[in-house]
């Protein structure tokens, strides 16, 4: 098995990476904006761009797509980067698949629904909010009427090791290690399944292994709102220095609209695997402040 992963330098795709090289899985890792180690640039917007890694020499059996926009309030007030970066990047590399006969794997989001009845199984009926729930939901769209071997993850609240450290988690362990006061003005009505990146990495492993295809929830055994994710990760800091104000999405006044009962039912993955463990959120952030405290 030979696969490629765009977005390599991202969250989810740098630990897809690094999880399949244990399984002796040859991987070549591809970025767009932030060229991380090891990587090599590549413009799914531009297939033909003379600067881009030779996907077609390399003959992967497997495209991961993990590379888009995904910044949720920007993607709303730039609905064009947002078509581009997520919809047009898809429908080329379906066309990149098909060119080659390689799987696609496509990540998608619980943005897909409105909220109004989460957390949502694989034949929920999508309604998405917002410019980019649209988006994914068109890409979505895109890859299940183009392709016939394909395999798309619904992900949401993803959290765990990268190398820029962006995601919420990791940002709150971070500043507090740098004994920064943190001011946090979150929604206590915004409930979704949070998710280690390395598990959804340990799922994509065996999906690809055995074969399968299809639409999956890859979703985190928790389930709480943005206010409880936060505390859970600032009890292993008793010394943590902050001030947490809970608010209403509505006083919030994002520039997007978010599902506030979201979240993903990982039933299917479940079912096909009864003996696969996630992994929890005090998993993560325990070994997190214990492997500070031994630094």
């Amino acid at each position: 098995m030979k696969v490629v992963v765009i977005g390599a330098s991202g969250l989810v795709g740098s630990n897809c990476i690094n999880y399949l090289k244990t399984k002796d899985i040859a991987c070549v890792g591809t970025y767009f904006s932030y060229p991380a180690p090891d990587t090599f640039f590549f413009d799914t917007l531009n297939l033909d761009n003379p600067d881009n890694f030779d996907l077609i020499s390399f003959k992967p059996d497997i495209i991961i797509h993990c590379g888009a926009l995904t910044h949720v309030d920007y993607c709303e007030e730039h609905p064009e980067e947002s078509y581009e970066l997520t919809v047009l990047s898809t429908k080329n590399c379906i066309a990149l698949a098909k060119s080659i006969q390689a799987k696609l794997i496509f990540i998608s989001t619980d943005y897909i629904f409105d909220g109004s009845n989460g957390p949502y199984d694989e034949d929920a009926s999508p309604n998405p909010l917002s410019v980019y729930g649209r988006h994914k939901l068109e890409a979505e769209s895109l890859v299940t009427s183009t392709l016939t071997d394909y395999i798309i993850l619904r992900i949401t609240n993803v959290y765990g090791d990268e190398e820029r450290g962006k995601n919420f988690v990791s940002r709150i362990i971070q500043q507090v290690f740098e004994q920064k006061k943190l001011l946090l003005k979150l929604p206590v009505d915004q409930y979704a399944t949070p998710i280690n990146a390395y598990d959804i990495a340990r799922c994509l492993y065996l999906l690809l292994k055995d074969r399968k295809s299809g639409i999956y929830n890859i979703s985190g055994t928790d389930y709480m709102n943005r206010v409880q994710l936060a505390l859970n990760v600032l009890k292993y800091f008793p010394y943590a220095n902050y001030e947490l104000i809970p608010l209403t999405t509505e006083a919030i006044q994002a520039a997007a609209a978010r599902p506030l009962q979201g979240g993903l039912k990982n039933k299917k993955f479940m079912q096909e695997y009864p003996d696969f463990r996630f992994s929890t959120l005090d998993d993560y952030v325990s070994e997190r402040s214990n492997s500070l405290e031994e630094d």
